[in-house]
């Protein structure tokens, strides 16, 4: 018998014996970070600091054993896998495009080149990865995701043409916009007027849709005038105002509740604060607004009126580094997320309030 075929019919017998029991799993928000890391703020002294550095997200990475929770069946599962297998591949993100986090403080990720969802569940010290769409159907580009009615997680896949509606668990709960999108890519929803806004990239409009997926309304035309749009990418909506990365008009475009065009601002420009890709926006509860800029690797802060505050960034993979950076959210206790595209992670910053 070969020594692989030995090693197999072992870890065979042994997962009888131990059975299959789960090590309990804790997750870390900074899993390889050096500990100077830990008091890395923005703007530098002797300015005041606003933002601390939070944390990465990279997945399988960010989780360990609890500890004194791995018995030695376990211990010997493990060196038995390394027998027959050697080193098993990590589950990473690979190219992560936008998030959310849910009430329970879940990460969800799209990663396009995973063509996934990846959860990061603190609270249950669980990853996971959602790769179907639907029944039979598998994830293919995956690119805007927001919350939707009951707990359900919508999700834009670009190459599919359609949002998905997923259950709390990941399972496919159906579709829609079939036939309606070309090539949907950020999403936002208005939980107060139950309506979800779709950046329909290459058909350079937000289509609106209510939570059954009937189309209500498409909003904007491709142009460069007011309320026009040119590639949409990333959408945010907060204070009655949906907020428009308009990539290749290189601005942030403001729509109100009713669709209508309510100004906006940026510029293209070479400038720290002007725009030449902007692509994820977000929104703090503070009414700061956040942009990708994604050509020179930087977050970019603005003011609920939209004027410049500072940048965090520049290209790299250090802390607070970034390398073709995609989208940008926040949560409840003030995080904001930028999903790290080239890096292959989430960066987390904390913001540490003070005037603006």
């Amino acid at each position: 018998m070969s020594a692989h075929r030995l090693g197999a019919a072992a870890l065979a017998c042994m997962l009888a014996l131990t059975g299959c029991a789960e090590t309990r799993q804790v997750m870390r928000l900074d899993p390889v970070a050096p500990g100077a890391a830990a008091v890395r703020v923005w703007p530098d002294a002797p300015d005041t600091a606003r933002f601390r550095y939070a944390g990465q997200l990279f997945g399988e990475d960010n989780f360990a054993p609890e500890p004194g929770s791995v018995g030695g069946g376990t211990k010997l599962l493990h060196w038995l896998v390394g027998l027959v297998g050697g080193e098993q591949d990590r589950i990473t993100l690979k190219r992560p495009q936008s998030g959310v986090v849910d009430p329970q403080g879940r990460v969800f990720v799209t990663d396009i080149s995973n063509h996934a969802v990846f959860v990061f569940d603190q609270g249950a010290g669980k990853l996971q990865v959602w790769t179907q769409a639907a029944p039979r159907r598998n994830f293919v580009t995956p690119v805007g995701v927001a919350l939707g009615a009951g707990g359900e997680l919508l999700v834009a896949d670009a190459a599919l043409g359609e949002v998905f509606r997923l259950d709390r668990t990941g399972k496919p709960l159906g579709s829609f916009g079939a036939g309606i999108l070309v090539r949907p890519a950020g999403l936002a929803r208005d939980a107060a007027r139950a309506r979800l806004y779709v950046a329909d990239t290459h058909a350079h409009d937000i289509k609106v849709f209510d939570d059954a997926g009937k189309l209500l309304e498409v909003i904007g035309k491709r142009g460069e005038g007011e309320g026009e749009l040119n590639f949409p990418t990333h959408l945010a909506f907060g204070g009655d105002t949906l907020y428009v990365a308009d990539s290749i008009n290189a601005r942030i475009v403001k729509f109100d509740a009713q669709g209508k065009p309510a100004g906006g601002f940026g510029k293209r420009g070479m400038r720290v604060g002007d725009f030449t890709r902007p692509k994820g926006v977000a929104l703090d509860a503070q009414g700061n607004i956040y942009v990708v800029e994604s050509m020179y690797d930087r977050l970019l802060v603005y003011n609920k009126a939209g004027q410049f505050l500072m940048p965090i960034g520049g290209t790299g993979k250090e802390i607070g580094q970034f390398f073709l950076p995609a989208g940008v959210w926040s949560d409840a206790g003030g995080r904001i997320y930028v999903a790290d595209m080239f890096n292959g992670r989430v960066m987390i910053f904390q913001f540490l309030g003070g005037a603006q």
